[in-house]
């Protein structure tokens, strides 16, 4: 219902006034034309200032907050990357708090102790070899961590006790035609 209508259907049942067809509902359509236009504008400002809800500019004026821009394929994963980003505080520098962090911003990395005072060790579960992105990754995730600890990152490739097992001969792998970059990264999900 535009708020035309409504006014007119508040003022009906008083029964003063004629609606339709008259100075009084021209005046009405066109003070409900100008309130219609003020609820959309109400509407898309109070969307765009909640980032759970926030679909263009709300989102771009919380990252121009940011030093950078979270990894995010889709608009759910960028409000949540933002949120992630937005919960850092003065205690946000647990290994749980990390973690999450990272989660959030969409890098799928996991930071653990190394056993080393000062030294985090920051690995990628489920990504063989060195991830797509590796240096934007980096940047971000040296945002995130602590300035005063220092990272290891960690990768893994197949080994050859596991192609031994995948392959009965290096016949069978060579007729795959895959580089050794490609070789590398051949792991098993469960691995």
């Amino acid at each position: 219902m535009s708020y035309g209508e409504y006014l007119k259907a508040l003022l009906e049942p008083m029964g003063v006034y004629r609606l339709e067809g008259t100075l009084n509902g021209g005046e009405l359509d066109s003070i409900g034309a100008a309130l219609d236009g003020v609820d959309g504008d109400l509407e898309h400002t109070q969307r765009e200032m909640i980032l759970l809800t926030a679909e263009g500019e709300g989102l771009e004026a919380v990252e121009a907050l940011l030093t950078r821009r979270p990894v995010a394929a889709s608009l759910e994963d960028r409000r949540a990357a933002l949120a992630a980003l937005l919960r850092i505080g003065g205690d946000s520098f647990t290994l749980a708090a990390i973690n999450d962090t990272l989660r959030g911003c969409g890098v799928y990395a996991l930071a653990s102790e190394t056993g080393t005072p000062g030294y985090v060790e920051v690995s990628f579960p489920n990504v063989p070899g060195i991830p797509d992105g590796f240096e934007e990754l980096c940047k971000i995730i040296e945002d995130i961590l602590p300035a005063h600890v220092g990272i290891q990152y960690v990768y893994w490739y197949v080994t050859w006790e596991e192609l031994e097992r995948r392959f009965a001969t290096w016949g069978d792998l060579e007729a795959l035609g895959l580089t050794w970059g490609e070789i590398e990264k051949l792991v098993k999900e469960e691995l």
